[in-house]
């Protein structure tokens, strides 16, 4: 009977562990639970070669854009359209036309030319105080004014005559530069209008370091204000046409020192030819998408 039972327990016992098939591991297998990632350390800012006290508030350099985008063809409705943000200032612009003038009114262009024209609503919740602006706001009709006399040199308007191009601005949200962000946008939607113009309109600001009451000789310019520099600091805006030199669009509005105002003048040229690389990139890109489209 012993040896019956013996039997009996071998053929119930299982498969015996020490004829495991070979590439099984039988070895007991260990995991350490309280183990802990290693400790990343951050890298230093290289300041060998500029010193973190000549940095501005957001961290940009004196010479640096802060960061731009634009989209074109936003608006299926319009002739022509573009988005445009430079650093927190975002722009919608719409272009209308060309389009044949009116019978009643003083609409369409006088003799053989387009007449352009420019609208601009600033949204309440735009800047940091909510207010309704009036319908003759002498900020937004200088603003009009300046932007509408930019693109009549600038369009061929001798090819569309007793016509008219009416461009719309929508500005929602302000943060500086505001005055070159609607020259961008525009420029960008007149090109999606199919308009022809001599060269890309681009613009930008520039300012100084230091107020005139302070009357600092060594101050520094600065390239693309925002809305803190803006309030604490003289600064301009320019635009030019292209890649070139040419000042199309000269606007100041605070008190500067004359031996200062050519360097800011300098640094705002040398931004608009930024601007414009970034601002080709963006049609080039239209292009190419529309070209792909049309292969289909």
């Amino acid at each position: 009977m012993r040896h019956g039972e013996e039997h009996r327990e071998n053929n119930f016992a299982g498969p015996n562990p020490a004829k495991a098939l070979p590439h099984q591991n039988t070895t007991p297998q260990h995991y350490n639970t309280t183990q802990q990632p290693p400790h990343t350390i951050p890298m230093p800012l290289d300041t060998s070669t500029y010193s973190l006290a000549l940095l501005r508030l957001d961290g940009r350099r004196w010479n640096e854009l802060r960061r731009l985008t634009a989209q074109i063809s936003t608006q299926a409705s319009a002739d022509g359209s573009s988005y445009l943000e430079m650093g927190n200032t975002k722009v919608i612009c719409t272009v209308t036309g060309p389009a044949e003038a009116k019978m009643t009114g003083t609409g369409g262009g006088a003799g053989d030319k387009a007449l352009v024209t420019v609208a601009i609503s600033i949204a309440g919740f735009s800047g940091v105080d909510r207010k309704r602006r009036a319908r003759n706001d002498k900020r937004v009709s200088e603003m009009q004014t300046t932007i509408a006399e930019a693109f009549c040199e600038t369009l061929f308007t001798h090819l569309y005559p007793h016509s008219t191009i009416a461009i719309s601005l929508h500005v929602l949200s302000q943060d500086g530069s505001l005055l070159a962000a609607c020259l961008n946008a525009c420029t960008l939607a007149l090109i999606d209008a199919g308009i022809p113009m001599r060269d890309y309109i681009c613009a930008c600001t520039a300012g100084s370091t230091s107020s005139y009451s302070s009357n600092d000789e060594q101050a520094d310019p600065l390239l693309d204000l925002n809305t803190m520099e803006e309030q604490e600091l003289p600064f301009l805006t320019v635009a030019t046409l292209g890649l070139s030199d040419n000042v199309s669009v000269l606007v100041m509005e605070t008190r500067v020192q004359v031996g200062r105002l050519e360097g800011m003048l300098a640094v705002g040229v040398d931004g608009c030819k930024q601007v414009r690389e970034i601002l080709d990139n963006v049609v080039r890109k239209r292009g190419v998408k529309i070209l792909e489209g049309s292969q289909l």
